[in-house]
């Protein structure tokens, strides 16, 4: 019995500094991090006043400085075992982090040995630039281009998004980088099959009546077979490269690694943003991966063309049924890839290029669900020389205020007024606190003069200069917004393709105008006014009886306003925890010093102890409350306001 007694004593005292140690640092912690917290406490305390707890006249009073120290320690081992381990972690986890870093450290080098091999270090590292050096532009693009092929699929990736984005790079690497290629070598059948048999719950022969081993087209992230259904239905099994999500979360966290290091070191890297641009392309890229969010995509871009009654341009039909996060079955159509595409008669190619744009145009404006990536390797021509659209795996979305936004622009392009021009680019973008709104009107009144006006030049070099105009007033463009970008710049350089000398800006003012007067038609205006009418309705009733207690109230000279400061709880509660953090750092410097004069005064004071002052015990006390309380601070000042 005495035996159990010492054992839950000596428990009690090894839990308890672990536990005032969590409640007063208001951290998480579960019963193993507690016992390893109290067990290094105690044991530093007791290595430290274990010889002066043998004197029996210091055992008594030393017992509580013994506690406090454990408490310190307790408290220090709680916060260490958070940074090392975050909660829901364990030892396993620890080891798989050491070799996730290994691997990512392999990985590093690989990467740091291609970027050298391409001569891209020293711009990596901030130590070169290439306004500094005069390095020519189209040598650094060739290379960058190679580097970006050599690293792999996530680099491919981020090359081939970065090409579309005239608003953040100059014109040599645009070209440069739109020349990336995603085709590689089939992956093994037997690979394939497993991934098939996982995702259909069956092998593909007893799926479906027949399946092509030899696939359509491989490409970094999946790979299509034909195949034919029980039904006899003709379709396409999209399958993911086994293996494929690994390698890319390795190289996503590499790529945000890396463009944080890039921001903080190379002021090019803060002009761009750049841990913003990871950050969004890790997003995508991870959306890209999980083949629901196509299927769900591709079924909003064809459910909303059918309700339009608009069935210029076939979107692919999916098997829910059999599709999966790493299986898509989606009906096949039959065509031509436009990147294949014979030479077309000028009026067939010029009537194609308009069915495209006025398709992606009505999916922006109208729908609000727009397929993001238009290239000629995503469009089919079907024998009838109608256009069909392919792989939804990145699609743009806006909201009714984005599109309402997007028109504006739009007429005011139309219309050529710079002033127009400058309302609509200020509420398409995240704009900053300070701009200079005179002379962003003025830059765009150039701009309107050079290139919107008739007879004006209007190509890529409109929309470069366009980008270039935003990036020096620092006009940040939306990720939404910057999709919309990247589709009209990708399906320009698709138009060229089929018609040269396509113009799409004034296709596009033609589109606008149709677009305006199908929305000022007697129909469509009456539609819009009754539905605003009956959103006003609620407004409109209490409208009358609200005015008539105000007059009166005026009247009576009863009129009066209440401000209620911090009548919002979240401001309360900020000012509280700054108030605590505040108060919390005055008594911690507060106890530090009243402990250091007591110790400096120890000479006085009833003797407690052997050897030991009242004054100094007090002050030992003092210090130890005053390190508990300047870790509480540290640690509540790493975390961010609620």
């Amino acid at each position: 019995m005495w035996i159990i007694a010492a054992l839950a004593g000596t428990f009690a005292v090894v839990l308890i500094p672990a536990f005032l140690g969590r409640r007063l640092l208001g951290i998480d912690a579960g019963p193993l991090r507690l016992v390893v917290a109290g067990i290094v406490g105690i044991s530093v305390s007791g290595s430290l006043l274990g010889s002066q707890l043998q004197n029996s006249d210091r055992r008594n009073t030393l017992l509580s400085l013994m506690i406090g120290i454990g408490l310190l320690v307790a408290m220090v081992t709680l916060v260490a075992l958070r940074e090392l381990l975050p909660p829901g972690s364990g030892p396993l986890d620890l080891f798989r982090g050491i070799r996730g870093r290994i691997s990512r450290g392999r990985r590093y080098t690989h990467i740091a040995r291609i970027a050298g091999r391409h001569g891209l270090g020293p711009y990596l590292r901030g130590r070169r630039s290439v306004e500094s050096d005069g390095a020519p532009h189209q040598l650094l693009a060739q290379e960058l281009r190679q580097a970006l092929q050599a690293g792999g699929v996530t680099f491919v990736k981020l090359g081939q998004l970065m090409s579309t984005r005239r608003d953040l790079l100059p014109e040599p690497y645009l070209e440069e980088l739109s020349r990336l290629q995603d085709q590689v070598a089939p992956a093994a059948w037997p690979e394939v099959e497993q991934t098939l048999i996982a995702g259909l719950g069956a092998p593909p022969g007893e799926a479906f009546a027949h399946f092509d081993r030899m696939p359509l087209a491989a490409a970094s992230i999946a790979q299509v077979h034909a195949a034919v259904l029980h039904d006899g239905t003709r379709v396409v099994v999209k399958v993911q490269r086994p293996g494929i999500q690994e390698v890319v979360a390795r190289d996503l966290d590499i790529v945000n690694r890396l463009a944080a290091t890039l921001q903080s070191r190379t002021g090019w890297g803060r002009s761009l943003g750049l841990t913003d641009l990871a950050r969004g392309f890790a997003v995508a890229l991870c959306e890209e991966l999980d083949f629901r969010i196509e299927a769900r995509n591709m079924t909003s871009v064809r459910r909303a063309a059918e309700a339009r009654g608009d069935v210029s341009v076939t979107v692919p039909r999916v098997y829910d049924q059999l599709s999966t996060a790493r299986v898509l079955v989606m009906s096949r159509i039959d065509g031509v890839p436009l990147g294949q595409l014979a030479p077309a008669a000028p009026e067939l190619g010029e009537k194609l290029a308009h069915t495209l744009l006025t398709a992606l145009l009505n999916q922006i404006m109208q729908d609000g669900v727009f397929h993001a990536d238009p290239h000629p390797g995503n469009i089919l021509v079907l024998p009838d020389g109608t256009p069909a659209l392919l792989d939804f795996g990145s699609v743009g979305r806006l909201d009714a205020g984005l599109r309402a936004s997007m028109a504006g622009l739009f007429l005011a392009v139309d219309r050529g007024d710079p002033t127009a021009l400058c309302d609509a680019l200020l509420e398409v973008t995240n704009r900053p606190e300070q701009v200079d709104e005179q002379r962003l009107r003025r830059a765009l009144g150039h701009f309107s003069a050079r290139y919107l006006v008739h007879g004006g030049t209007q190509d890529t070099a409109m929309f470069t200069e366009l980008f270039r105009l935003m990036t020096d007033f620092r006009l940040a463009v939306p990720p939404e917004i910057a999709a919309v970008f990247r589709a009209l710049a990708t399906i320009e350089g698709t138009l060229t393709r089929l018609s040269d000398g396509f113009d799409i800006v004034e296709a596009s003012r033609a589109y606008a105008a149709t677009e305006f007067a199908r929305q000022l038609s007697p129909g469509t205006a009456g539609d819009t006014a009754r539905d605003e009418l009956v959103s006003l309705l609620p407004v409109l009733r209490r409208l009358p009886r609200r005015l008539d207690r105000i007059s009166g109230a005026l009247e009576e000279g009863r009129l009066g306003v209440n401000v209620r400061l911090l009548a919002d709880p979240r401001d309360r509660r900020v000012i509280g925890e700054l108030l605590s953090r505040v108060l919390l750092a005055f008594l911690a410097v507060f106890f530090g010093i009243a402990g250091v004069m007591l110790l400096l005064g120890s000479e006085g004071g009833p003797v407690v102890a052997t050897g030991l002052g009242l004054y100094a015990l007090i002050g030992y006390h003092f210090l130890l409350l005053s390190g508990v309380l300047v870790l509480r601070t540290v640690y509540m000042l790493a975390r961010p306001l609620s």
